[in-house]
Order: structure tokens, then C-alpha cells, then sequence
């Protein structure tokens, strides 16, 4: 299917058409299916994303490897 904006863009131009004095009833009516169609196929995607990016602000930071102090106490 058609990348994320490609569909963002053609749900706005289904918006734009709606929105038309001169416009059909049957033509809005099929613009409109098609809207929320595309409406919820990006709301899921968004969903998608939105996990993710929740993923990456949660994920434990990695460590810094420290070298490690071998002569901490001196053997005597």
C-alpha cells in the first residue's frame, strides 16, 4: 500500500472534495467511505509509532563500560 503521507495527502484531497457545494451526494458519500477508511488505516500506524517510540523512551539506557579498578586494596 501507499506510504504513510501518500495517504495522509489523499485523505486531505477526500476532505477537500467533501467539503464542495457542487459535489453529488453518492460521490461525497463514496469520498467519505474512502476517508474513513484511510482514517483508520493511519490512526493504526500512528498507534504503531507511537509504541515504538514509547519502546525507546522507556528502554533501560545502555552502560557505559567502566574499566574496572584492579588494585583497589593493596595486598601487603
Amino acid at each position: 500500500m501507499k506510504n504513510f503521507e501518500e495517504r495522509l495527502e489523499k485523505l486531505e484531497t477526500l476532505g477537500e472534495a467533501i467539503r464542495k457545494s457542487d459535489i453529488p451526494l453518492e460521490d461525497a458519500l463514496k469520498a467519505f467511505e474512502e476517508g474513513i477508511k484511510l482514517a483508520r488505516s493511519l490512526e493504526k500506524d500512528l498507534e504503531k509509532i507511537e509504541s515504538r517510540i514509547e519502546l525507546l523512551l522507556n528502554a533501560p539506557e545502555a552502560k557505559v563500560q567502566e574499566t574496572p579498578e584492579l588494585d583497589l586494596f593493596d595486598s601487603e
